[in-house]
């Protein structure tokens, strides 16, 4: 596992990404739910829970879901940041797999759009 320059992220490393949403209907994995000034919407946070696959060019990680799906995100995000105990332990269901990182290793799909 190669540590990706000045963020101390590694291929592997379990991160939590926040996700701002507005929708007529959070859902109830939702925090922070607030409604929108005129009450027809609510903007919320939720959290994604993902996978570190490696470097990409410009500053940016390669990460992988728990469904498998690659995505490109800001290393210096402050909305992405690597997984306590607590959270590897108490979501350890929504985490993807070590097996779907040696999956995309092995195929070389390591980013995607």
């Amino acid at each position: 596992m190669s540590v990706l320059p000045n963020q101390g992220f590694q291929s592997g490393d379990l991160v939590v990404y926040t996700v701002t949403k507005q929708s007529p209907h959070p859902g109830p994995r939702a925090r922070s739910v607030h409604p929108a000034e005129l009450g027809e919407d609510y903007s919320y946070v939720v959290d994604k829970f993902w996978m570190v696959v490696g470097p990409a060019p410009g500053n940016k990680l390669t990460i992988v879901t728990r469904k498998g799906k690659t995505r490109v995100v800001d290393a210096t995000d402050p909305l992405l940041r690597k997984a306590n105990w607590w959270q590897k332990f108490r979501y350890r269901d929504r985490f993807p797999s070590p097996e779907i990182l040696q999956t995309l290793n092995a195929h070389g799909e390591t980013s995607q759009a």
